[in-house]
């Protein structure tokens, strides 16, 4: 399986993209070709003097039909992009024949990810530090937004509760250092993850619509 991306296909120059593109797909004959965050290929950016996706794309259609059975095509991304995407060429829809949607992990499911992250770590959490840290991953879940990252935002949180673990130890005098067990994580080390919607990125105040209490933002 060959994984890529739009920099992985894209190049900047014109012509340039395609050889790109072929190669990839050469290099994933008799396998999979995957491509994460495909939308990327039909997003311009800004005050970009060039986009080369579309080349990029019109490549792939054209492989997927030469070399049809040969190679197969799995493009990945956030379900309402993949979806701007599919329709952005005539072309795409018609190309993939199936379409699969993940769910989001619950919130049992994320905690023991977090668990198994910890564990990797060689980390043990208290029964306290454990019931907060389900407790968070239950209230971040309620709160999610569609870019939701499900293990990548459990990554997050147990780093941040790593960090916060090794901030701790490190301020402690050698012999209080003695005295606490280097792989334990404390409830003290997950206090910082504050049950608070003000800490979520994606709730920022709005520009121009009104809010729920009927006033409108400025």
């Amino acid at each position: 399986m060959m994984e890529t991306d739009r920099q992985g296909l894209v190049a900047g120059f014109v012509g340039q993209t395609a050889i790109k593109t072929a190669e990839k797909i050469d290099e994933s004959m008799g396998g999979v070709l995957f491509i994460d965050e495909a939308y990327a290929l039909t997003q311009r950016s800004i005050g970009a003097h060039g986009d080369f996706g579309d080349e990029a794309i019109q490549t792939l259609l054209k492989r997927m039909e030469d070399h049809r059975g040969q190679f197969f095509v799995f493009v990945a991304g956030y379900p309402d992009n993949m979806e701007a995407f599919l329709k952005a060429n005539p072309g795409l829809s018609s190309r993939f024949d199936r379409i699969l949607k993940f769910d989001d992990y619950n919130p049992e499911e994320l905690y023991r990810i977090a668990l198994m992250m910890l564990s990797e770590q060689q980390i043990i959490p208290t029964p306290e530090a454990e019931e907060h840290l389900k407790e968070y991953l239950a209230y971040t879940y309620n709160y999610r937004d569609r870019y939701f990252g499900n293990a990548r935002t459990v990554r997050g949180i147990v780093l941040e509760a790593i960090k916060s673990h090794n901030l701790r130890l490190a301020a402690l005098s050698p012999a209080q250092r003695e005295e606490n067990p280097p792989n334990i994580l404390t409830l003290d080390d997950v206090r910082g993850l504050k049950m608070d919607k003000s800490d979520f990125i994606f709730n920022k105040k709005t520009i121009g619509f009104r809010r729920s209490d009927g006033a409108s933002n400025s």
